[in-house]
C-alpha cells in the first residue's frame, strides 16, 4: 500500500485534449486507484499540456519543486509518457526526487540502476582514454606530474568549495519555499504567522525540521 506524500504529474499531448479531459481523466483515475488504501497524502496534481517531443516542461519543473518542498514522491500514471523523454530523465536525476510509475512501480529502482550502469561505463571509458593518452605522452618523453601546491592552499580550496556547495543548496531550498512565503505575504501575514502556516502545511525546514520560526522565514526572504 502507498505511504507518504505524493505529487501527481499528468501529461496530455495537445491543448484541445487538455481542455476536454481526454486522457487526463484516465491518468487521474489510474493514480487514485494506485493510492487507494495505505497512509498517504496527495499534496498536489500538476498537468502539462504539450507535445511529447518538446524538452521544455515548466509544469514538470513545478512538480519537482513541490516534491522537494514537501519531501514527496513524484507519481505518474504511465512510464511511457515520460521515460522516452531525455529532458524528463535528466531533470528527475538532477532534482534528486523519487518517482513511481503506476503501470511499472519497479521502474524507479530499475531506471536508476540502468542510468548508473551507463554512467559507470562512460566513466571507465574516459579513464581508459585518459590513461592511454598519458602513456602515449610519456612514451614521447613528455614529463608528467608537477608541483602539487601547498597543502594548506589545497585544503583552503576544498573548504571554499564546500561553502559554495552549502550556499547553493540553501539557495535552491529557498527558491522552492519562496513562492509559498510570497503567497502568505500577499495575504498580509506576519513572519510569525507565515512560519505557522509553513509548519501547518507540513513543509520541512532546510534541516528537515517540521517547525518553522519567524527568523527562518526571514532568512528565506533575504535569499530571495
Amino acid at each position: 500500500m502507498a505511504q507518504g506524500h505524493f505529487v501527481a504529474y499528468y501529461r496530455v499531448s495537445t491543448e484541445r485534449q487538455g481542455r476536454s479531459g481526454l486522457g487526463l481523466e484516465a491518468q487521474q483515475a489510474s493514480v487514485r486507484d494506485y493510492l487507494n488504501g495505505g497512509t498517504w497524502k496527495l499534496v498536489a496534481e500538476v498537468t502539462e499540456v504539450e507535445s511529447g517531443k518538446r524538452n521544455d516542461r515548466p509544469k514538470l519543473a513545478e512538480a519537482l519543486r513541490l516534491c522537494r518542498l514537501h519531501g514527496a514522491t513524484l507519481i505518474i500514471a504511465k512510464l511511457d509518457r515520460l521515460a522516452r523523454n531525455v529532458a524528463f530523465v535528466s531533470n528527475l536525476m538532477e532534482a534528486g526526487v523519487d518517482f513511481t510509475a503506476v503501470d511499472f512501480p519497479q521502474a524507479n529502482r530499475l531506471t536508476v540502476h540502468i542510468l548508473a550502469a551507463v554512467a559507470e561505463h562512460e566513466a571507465k571509458a574516459i579513464s581508459q582514454r585518459t590513461k592511454a593518452a598519458l602513456q602515449a605522452a610519456k612514451t614521447r618523453g613528455v614529463r608528467l606530474g608537477g608541483d602539487r601546491g601547498n597543502i594548506r592552499q589545497i585544503r583552503a580550496k576544498g573548504t571554499a568549495a564546500s561553502v559554495v556547495s552549502r550556499v547553493a543548496k540553501a539557495n535552491a531550498r529557498a527558491a522552492d519555499v519562496l513562492p509559498v512565503i510570497r503567497e502568505c505575504q500577499a495575504g498580509g501575514r506576519s513572519l510569525r504567522a507565515i512560519a505557522g502556516e509553513l509548519t501547518a502545511r507540513g513543509i520541512p525546514t532546510a534541516r528537515g525540521v517540521g517547525t518553522w520560526t519567524a527568523i527562518q522565514v526571514r532568512r528565506v526572504l533575504l535569499r530571495g
